[in-house]
């Protein structure tokens, strides 16, 4: 038992010194200026249905490991989850995930996600095609849990692979996350750092880019006698100012019949750090769920309307031993993305069959 804990603490502290190691200043905007950004997209449909971001919601759903590693809990052994992610044009994304408890390692999980952009043509400077291109990126991610008490403990490593035209850049990321669960409530709280590493390997001709760490602390909570979830995170905590005005925008003319630029705001800044999801228990069976992100609204919408960008609406039912999620989230006026979620406890399958 002793060597356990010991491979446990020696695996947890590298995902940590990687984590820490890796923590430096960024700029007030957060878009367009990291690697591998592909790796904040949600990878799951209740995932997406909670606002895309959350570190709290602990049940059986395997795909959370993604969101926090200290999520990884026994109701999730044997569990294989595959999602698909039909977003804008010809983009795809592809997550697949699995739980397993071993005597000698712990519990443990694995996940693949598999992002495509399509296909590109590619052109000579005098305009003629040189035929297509594609353009992809993937991550390999293992993680580990230790439980004692009420509180959770986990780490997660991964091996990030972006390919443009046949050139790629590699980074290697880890996440560390842990969670308290009320021991009689339905009351938890959850803290990951995720996204932190360095990149092993630039694009040909460029430098080194910083990855898209973040910082997220939630927690979820279910009323007595109600049949309410509700999940409430922040994320970029690490970075307090995150809003972005882009300088083109040209704002109305004052009394003075000058121009008006638009102005951060306290309540904004703070606003942009929050995610809200809500879920309606209908049974066993039978879950709807609604999510809210400010900084997708803020940042997506049109100069003269949201579309609903930083909505999102999913449902779960589950038939027989399979479980189906269902999730359209808005994220522009242009349109808005559909995941769709299969699981199933695939120990259970194999006893069937022996």
């Amino acid at each position: 038992m002793n060597r356990l804990l010991r491979r446990r603490a020696v695996y947890l502290l590298s995902a940590l010194g990687l984590a820490l190691g890796a923590t430096r200043p960024a700029a007030a905007q957060i878009g367009g200026q990291q690697a591998f950004s592909f790796l904040n997209l949600a990878p799951s449909a209740k995932i997406s249905a909670l606002g895309g971001v959350n570190v709290s919601a602990r049940d059986a759903d395997a795909s959370m490991l993604f969101a926090n590693p200290a999520l990884l809990n026994a109701d999730m052994d044997g569990r294989l989850v595959l999602s698909y992610v039909d977003y804008l044009a010809d983009i795809k994304q592809s997550t697949a995930a699995y739980v397993f408890n071993t005597p000698h390692v712990g519990r443990v999980g694995v996940g693949l996600t598999y992002l495509s952009y399509g296909k590109f043509e590619q052109f000579d400077a005098a305009g003629n095609s040189l035929g297509t291109f594609s353009v992809s990126e993937y991550a390999l991610q293992g993680s580990d849990a230790y439980t004692s008490g009420n509180i959770t403990m986990a780490g997660t490593l991964k091996l990030a692979v972006s390919g443009i035209a046949g050139n790629h850049s590699v980074a290697a990321l880890a996440d560390v996350g842990g969670v308290f669960k009320h021991p009689t409530q339905d009351f938890t709280v959850g803290l990951a750092v995720k996204n932190a590493g360095i990149q092993l390997r630039a694009y040909d001709g460029a430098g080194r880019e910083p990855m898209p760490l973040d910082v997220q602390l939630g927690t979820s909570f279910k009323p007595e006698h109600m049949p309410l979830r509700f999940s409430i995170t922040a994320h970029h905590l690490q970075q307090l100012d995150i809003v972005y005005l882009d300088p083109n925008v040209r704002g109305p003319l004052g009394d003075d019949n000058l121009e008006k630029k638009p102005k951060k705001t306290l309540g904004d800044k703070i606003a942009r750090h929050f995610v809200v999801g809500g879920e309606l228990l209908l049974g066993k069976n039978l879950n709807l769920r609604v999510g809210y992100n400010h900084l997708q609204r803020r940042e997506l919408r049109l100069e003269n309307t949201s579309g609903g960008a930083g909505l999102s609406f999913g449902v779960m039912v589950r038939i027989s031993q399979f479980q189906f999620d269902y999730t359209h989230a808005s994220i522009h006026a242009a349109g808005g993305a559909n995941y769709f979620t299969v699981a199933r406890n695939i120990n259970s399958l194999f006893k069937q069959t022996d």
